[in-house]
């Protein structure tokens, strides 16, 4: 009696195992693959040392050389996301994103900009939405984002097409997959984006402040962008872990005349590489868990159970019946005791 106790209580115990694992796989871990709502803000910071920039101070246009710093933050805007409707209702969120570039010698400001946009829950790509704004100037502009702006989807392949949304010419470009490479441990995959002989969108107002007064003399003109963009992503996560940007700039005249406004090389500080790492690994141990180990420990855990207990119920139920008296014999005797009486009553 024991043992069928036990026994049914180890199945039920497996069968519960086997629906914690189903659930784990098909209904928690592709909830665990998407952006959260409180997303805590996130902060990257690179550095481009021995750099040419353009700097603008009190009215001043003019070229500088030193050492520079980026900082990029990144948070959700929960009254936004709140407010989404239709096809981003649910599967969006609303991120605030911004920049600054600074001289490290002073700490004087170089250059900024704020945004905001809708992304992907689960690719972490742009979406279209009404209310993107960019402010590069001091004020908020209207913007078409597309592509990967400050991540990748989750489940990064090697083979997969990307692109990713530059800021200066206002799209988003394909990037090439170039290798794998271990960065503190973490395996990452490289992937680089080459942009030659762009032009930087520019209101028409603002190029002809620079060029009144970098080329004197010149009335209409451009800005010519080339920027080569390398980023090495996680995987299973689609996070940053690195970022190297080599950046530059040239005003041009339309009567042939140039001068360099940019040539610098950001690349992510060691510290915040570090911190990169250490959040990939820690949301990649999560997703792993929830999508692949838990649903394969609880698998093998309640089928094993679910067997054990089985066994035994089958076994307890299957013993010998206790010995019990014939009916038959019992009957017998007691009329093989009445026809004695009667014979010893015919004698007498």
């Amino acid at each position: 009696m024991k043992s069928r106790v036990i026994g049914t209580a180890l199945f039920g115990l497996g069968v519960l195992a086997l629906v914690f694992a189903g659930g784990l796989a098909f209904v928690v871990a592709p909830t665990a693959k998407q952006l959260p709502y409180d997303m805590a803000m996130t902060q990257s910071v690179a550095e481009a040392p021995n750099a040419r920039f353009m700097q603008v101070k009190e009215g001043a246009v003019t070229v500088e050389s030193g050492d520079l710093r980026s900082t990029i933050t990144v948070q959700v805007d929960p009254d936004k996301t709140a407010k989404l409707d239709g096809d981003l209702d649910g599967s969006a969120l609303v991120w605030v994103g911004g920049q600054q570039v600074q001289r490290t010698d002073n700490a004087e400001l170089v250059q900024a900009y704020s945004t905001s946009l809708a992304v992907d829950r689960k690719s972490g790509a742009a979406q279209t939405w009404a209310d993107q704004w960019l402010d590069t100037g001091g004020q908020r502009e209207g913007v078409n984002y597309e592509g990967q702006v400050y991540k990748f989807p989750f489940g990064t392949t090697q083979d997969g097409e990307y692109k990713i949304f530059d800021r200066d010419i206002l799209e988003a470009r394909p990037v090439q997959f170039v290798k794998t490479e271990d960065i503190q441990g973490l395996e990452t995959l490289q992937f680089t984006q080459s942009l030659t002989d762009e032009t930087q969108k520019l209101p028409a107002d603002r190029i002809g402040l620079l060029l009144g007064q970098l080329i004197p003399g010149a009335t209409t003109g451009r800005v010519n962008y080339s920027n080569t963009r390398t980023v090495w992503v996680e995987p299973t996560t689609g996070q940053y872990i690195r970022v190297q940007e080599q950046q530059k700039k040239q005003l041009v005249s339309d009567d042939g005349r140039s001068i360099d406004i940019l040539d610098a090389t950001f690349v992510y500080t060691e510290d915040t590489v570090t911190k990169a790492v250490e959040s990939a690994r820690s949301n990649r141990l999560l997703l792993n868990a929830a999508g692949l180990w838990g649903p394969i420990g609880l698998g093998v855990l309640g089928v094993l159970l679910a067997v054990i207990g089985g066994i035994m119920v089958t076994r307890s139920g299957s013993g010998p019946a206790p010995a019990t008296a014939p009916a038959q014999w019992t009957g017998g005797g007691r009329h093989a005791a009445k026809d004695d009486d009667e014979t010893a009553e015919v004698k007498s």
